[in-house]
């Protein structure tokens, strides 16, 4: 099953790849790999979930706010290189806007986690990961993602 049937068939449709709000590529390839810049599940005038998990945001409106961001990096490659030409998502690296006694930080990023396995299934989307957490993340975010993936080479 290709990314676009699991997609449809998840009921899901790829939002319009963010403008990126600095001076930096939405994405860079090198050699046969992507390397996606951060992203939050902001779409278009929409920011999305802002707040600090812990405290006025609790960790399943998190997750939610992660697998946007998930959905926003898909659309990402999907625009610099179309979603066929993924190889193996590397690695996904996962920033959790939280209250200094926050420990859940993984359980947040697997909203992420599970909807790149969802779209690239489980032989393409599995991936390394890392999850941290961080005191403030643009326009107030809860959740910023960034990814590395493998492409045809």
């Amino acid at each position: 099953m290709t990314p676009q049937e699991r997609l449809a068939r998840l009921g899901l449709t790829l939002p319009e790849p963010a403008t990126p709000k600095g001076a930096y590529s939405p994405s860079r390839l090198c050699g046969n790999q992507i390397w996606v810049s951060g992203t939050t599940a902001r779409r278009g005038v929409d920011p999305g979930v802002l707040g600090v998990v812990g405290d006025d945001v609790t960790i399943e409106q998190a997750q939610v706010q992660a697998e946007n961001a998930a959905l926003n990096l898909v659309a990402a490659i999907d625009a610099a290189v179309g979603l066929d030409a993924v190889t193996a998502v590397l690695h996904l690296r996962g920033y959790v806007r939280a209250t200094t006694d926050f420990g859940s930080h993984p359980a947040v990023i697997d909203g992420a986690s599970r909807m790149l396995v969802a779209v690239f299934g489980e032989q393409v989307g599995a991936h390394a990961r890392t999850a941290i957490g961080v005191a403030s993340l643009p326009g107030g975010a809860c959740v910023e993602l960034e990814l590395v993936a493998a492409l045809e080479p």
